[in-house]
């Protein structure tokens, strides 16, 4: 599970106007200092023409999660697609599995780790919550490889959230907004205490490999064409209805998981 650092408190307010980050998209972020209390969750970052970038570091927290599952059942076509013939990412514990397709270089998905953090990590136990970096191209893989190899390395827990914070709110890497490479990312886990020599290595390694083409596998089979997405089960990839935020977007999610669980004679 992905923890929280202090600096993940201003990522609230990265993207005033949420959106999906797509491939070939221009997410360059001008600087704004004043958040939105909603964010919604559709539309296209281009298309909205705004994303600005949070300058203010006393946010207040974040409210408590509640999972409660509570009001009318998600509607297939409204708020979810049903996946033909979707499976889960990862398999074998028989837990129900949130997927959360992202990617570093989304200011879409920085901003929404504020609010997806605390409610996985807040999850009943019977739930398994896996990140699946999207694979668009150009940075957007390198950043996919990044995450890996620091997966690779046990450092995921440490350097998630900082990794948001250097792109979107620090600028030291650029993401979306040119093309860092390996060196400068490298560099960056360098900056965290990891072994840049063992974290290339890793990179560059036939098990990250594999885990990408994996990745890349899943996302094209289950028709994600842009982040942050979530899929709950391989089966339910949440969509929400037009106007909705990433919030209601996550107690789709809560009432999704309660129906697989209950499907599969839990409570």
């Amino acid at each position: 599970m992905i923890t929280r650092t202090l600096t993940s408190v201003a990522a609230l307010a990265i993207v005033a106007t949420l959106s999906a980050c797509k491939p070939g998209a221009d997410t360059t972020a001008p600087a704004a200092s004043t958040p939105a209390a909603s964010t919604p969750a559709t539309g296209d970052t281009a298309a909205n023409g705004s994303t600005p970038t949070a300058t203010a570091s006393n946010q207040p927290p974040a409210p408590p999660v509640s999972h409660e599952a509570t009001g009318p059942a998600p509607v297939e076509g409204k708020d979810y697609v049903l996946v033909a013939n979707g499976q889960p990412f990862e398999s074998g514990d028989g837990k129900i599995e949130v997927v959360e397709v992202f990617n570093y270089v989304c200011p879409a998905c920085a901003a929404f780790e504020p609010q997806f953090g605390p409610w996985a990590k807040s999850l009943p136990s019977d739930v398994r919550v896996v990140h699946v970096p999207a694979l668009f191209g150009r940075m957007w893989d390198d950043y996919a490889r990044a995450y890996y190899a620091a997966d690779a390395l046990g450092v995921v827990e440490r350097t998630h959230q900082p990794l948001y914070d250097e792109i979107h709110i620090k600028q030291v890497l650029k993401g979306e907004r040119g093309n860092d490479g390996m060196d400068a990312i490298a560099a960056f886990y360098g900056r965290q205490g990891v072994d840049v020599a063992q974290f290339k290595a890793a990179a560059s390694s036939f098990a990250v490999e594999g885990k990408l083409a994996k990745a890349k596998q899943y996302i094209q089979a289950e028709g994600v064409d842009g982040t942050p997405t979530m899929i709950v089960d391989g089966k339910y990839r949440i969509t929400g209805p037009e106007g909705s935020t990433r919030a209601d977007q996550l107690k789709i999610a809560d009432k999704l998981i309660a129906q697989e669980r209950a499907a599969r004679g839990g409570h």
